[in-house]
């Protein structure tokens, strides 16, 4: 998505209040993660990340003004929202709405086709997506990076789907005003090396159901508790630098032995915290052991995984099918799918 995809200007293109906008976006997985946030009002995290966006499971948003309503109307894969989803869509909409200076309430379809809940990173493509449509529709004159940071207030991964490929979102700082503050803490794309690297992520969904433990409240215990988070956050800046360096000179190996060892690193720090909080199921045992194999027996394929149980296999793309045969023989009947880098959030219907 390029820079200036959000004109300046309080009505791009002319566009009259109630025509709203409708945007498309992807999940990212983090290689290097965000685990933990310093300011939970700002959505400002305690790491730098960094992310592929993938080119499977899109979300598609759409957002209209509507100056009758007296709340906003949100619908998600055709029912109603409820409860926390809607007070997240509408505190979000709330933001947009004061940085706009308009009061209209909005009505919001979303379609979302990933698993919502189960650590596929449903809110980075959800709120990626709102984000882009919901300043478009509010007349918003945001670029690219603009949007990151807006995007960051819904769900902070939601700051790395706004661009595609690899993207890093940058902590920011604490220090000063909170316009400071969340000026400091963006998302941006990573330079990578295109002719050597041609990677591919075999996504093994081992459980689609809603986590016992959601990812906010097991960051919230795991910062306050963990005897581990604080030298993990330390040594994942270290991690970040490696990757950065890797990705440029186009070596998939490092990237995955770095990837790997930041994801195990962030879950031990989760269960160091107390009481523990654990996502690994046997399940994804067994494939980090599969991972293991297929490496014994020359495959560079490297597992990483996020709050939940599923597994992410980096690997490059000539090893996918085999990679994913591979999974899906050491948990059969599991759904596994292969993605590459994908694309950045976009509005569709409309000259981009």
């Amino acid at each position: 998505m390029s820079g200036d995809l959000m004109a300046s200007g309080r009505r791009p293109g002319g566009r009259a209040p109630d025509e709203g906008a409708t945007a498309v976006a992807h999940p990212n997985i983090a290689l290097i993660k965000y685990w933990g946030k310093r300011d939970e009002r700002l959505f400002l995290p305690w790491t730098d990340s960094l992310s592929m966006t993938l080119d499977i499971f899109p979300t598609t948003t759409s957002v209209r003004l509507d100056a009758a309503a007296g709340a906003d109307v949100v619908t998600l894969n055709g029912a109603p929202a409820h409860g926390e989803a809607l007070r997240r869509v509408s505190a979000f909409l709330d933001l947009v709405r004061e940085r706009a200076g308009l009061r209209q309430r909005a009505v919001v379809h979303s379609e979302n086709t990933v698993p919502t809940g189960a650590g596929l990173a449903s809110s980075a493509s959800g709120f990626a997506a709102l984000a882009v449509a919901a300043a478009r529709a509010y007349g918003l004159g945001l670029d690219a990076t603009g949007l990151t940071r807006l995007a960051r207030r819904g769900s902070g991964s939601a700051s790395r789907s706004v661009f595609g490929g690899f993207v890093v979102w940058h902590a920011g700082t604490t220090a000063g005003t909170d316009t400071e503050a969340d000026l400091s803490s963006y998302a941006e794309p990573v330079p990578v090396s295109h002719d050597a690297l041609d990677p591919a992520l075999v996504v093994a969904v081992l459980d689609a159901g809603p986590k016992e433990v959601s990812s906010r409240g097991a960051m919230r215990r795991t910062v306050d508790t963990s005897p581990l988070y604080r030298p993990w956050a330390r040594s994942s800046a270290d991690d970040l630098t490696e990757m950065r360096d890797a990705l440029l000179r186009g070596d998939l190996a490092a990237v995955g032995e770095i990837a790997e060892r930041n994801a195990l690193g962030m879950h031990a720090t989760m269960l160091a915290a107390r009481p523990a909080v654990r996502y690994l199921s046997p399940a994804t045992l067994t494939v980090l052991d599969s991972v293991l194999q297929l490496r014994r027996d020359g495959v560079a394929a490297y597992a990483t995984m996020d709050a939940g149980p599923n597994v992410k296999v980096l690997c490059a793309r000539a090893d996918a099918q085999r990679v994913a045969g591979a999974v899906r023989a050491a948990v059969p009947g599991r759904a596994v799918h292969v993605a590459g880098p994908g694309p950045g959030a976009r509005l569709t219907g409309e000259d981009e």
